[in-house]
């Protein structure tokens, strides 16, 4: 079924399209090195939008992976920077979530969008993931929260 969605996705409503659009934008700030870690969550943004109903965006501080404090410092002062261009961007999105809020089918793929806007508002440091590995960090987020209640 998540197969029929993701060509339904790319083929009456291009989803494809948003796809490259991300992946471009992400190559070019990635090329400034100034904006290199905007550019690297773009592009896993745009890898996310490949295959919406198949995988999702998580942190990277959920997958336990351990980044330069000086990356992470810097990536801080550019998600300062790029806030302004990520409200565009998420307006862009709302606006096309609106439009396909218009019709039935459409409803799923705003939905996934919807799911999108918060990667466009903070891209730094997020990673685009099969959905089976979201849902077992998930649960073993859920986990931990359950045994620091109870012990």
């Amino acid at each position: 079924m998540r197969k029929l969605a993701n060509i339904i996705w790319h083929v009456p409503f291009l989803g494809f399209l948003n796809s490259i659009f991300t992946f471009i934008l992400g190559s070019i700030l990635v090329l400034t090195v100034i904006g290199a870690p905007i550019g690297l969550g773009l592009i896993q943004l745009s890898k996310f939008l490949l295959t919406p109903f198949s995988s999702e965006m998580v942190s990277k501080k959920d997958l336990n992976k351990e980044q330069n404090k000086l990356w992470k410092s810097y990536g801080i002062i550019v998600r300062i920077i790029y806030f302004p261009f990520g409200l565009g961007l998420a307006i862009i999105t709302i606006c096309q979530i609106a439009l396909l809020f218009v019709t039935i089918v459409g409803i799923p793929v705003a939905l996934i969008l919807s799911k999108s806007l918060s990667t466009f508002f903070n891209p730094v440091n997020k990673k685009s993931v099969p959905r089976a590995v979201a849902k077992e960090l998930e649960r073993r987020k859920a986990q931990t929260e359950v045994d620091k209640h109870l012990g």
